[in-house]
């Protein structure tokens, strides 16, 4: 690997010039990193993420015109290999799991410490899904809810993991949230998802979500990531 691959690319979505200057600032103190372009709304995010391909978008959810959910939504469509890293002051639950269903990798708080902003641009670049501190406590305790005992009668096919997963599909829960929920890595998750599909036999996640919801899984579902 060269020097020049080694540079982790960097576009700034963030609607406040003088936050975006600030954190071009800190990225440029990395040594690994280089801001390559800067966008004020997310109608730009999206346009300059298509042309300029970063490794990383650093996204605000606040920004006017398109917002910052939905910039992620059609960044994730178009470029896929781009990972989003939402940095935002909003810490409630809609807006960490709105961010998550739309394909954030991550999830920090403005304000964050130096090192825990680097860490997660480097964590998401590397396929990770990372969250800082506060965050990734409310996520875990979402997740840490108390959940009905799985019946194993239904899909004895299926390993305890694996129905456990299901479980989450049924409830609506995208892979990413059960990545986090799980303390899996994505490439895990992927597989027991594709592993049941094939072992249920059904084309696509909704047919899943149809059939563990008439298995009585599930729970109060919400809708589907």
């Amino acid at each position: 690997m060269t020097d020049l691959d080694a540079v982790t690319r960097v576009l700034i979505a963030d609607d406040h010039a003088s936050f975006r200057s600030g954190l071009g600032a800190l990225l440029g103190t990395a040594g690994d990193m280089t801001v390559v372009g800067e966008a004020g709304t997310g109608d730009e995010a999206v346009a300059r993420t298509i042309a300029l391909q970063p490794d990383v978008v650093l996204m605000d959810l606040n920004m006017p015109g398109m917002d910052g959910l939905e910039a992620t939504r059609r960044i994730v469509d178009a470029a896929p290999h781009v990972a989003v890293l939402v940095v935002t002051m909003y810490d409630d639950d809609d807006s960490v799991f709105d961010a998550v269903r739309a394909g954030a990798r991550g999830y920090v708080l403005k304000g964050a410490q130096r090192a825990e902003i680097l860490r997660a641009v480097r964590a998401v670049v590397a396929g990770e899904a990372i969250f800082g501190p506060g965050v990734a406590r409310r996520v875990m305790a979402y997740f840490a809810r108390p959940r009905p005992a799985l019946d194993i009668a239904a899909f004895p096919e299926l390993t305890e993991r694996e129905r456990e997963i299901l479980d989450l599909v049924a409830r609506g829960r995208s892979n990413p949230e059960i990545t986090v929920g799980l303390g899996l890595s994505p490439k895990t998750v992927r597989n027991h998802v594709s592993n049941i599909f094939s072992k249920l036999q059904v084309r696509d996640r909704a047919e899943a979500i149809v059939r563990a919801r008439q298995a009585g899984m599930g729970g109060e579902a919400g809708r589907p990531g």
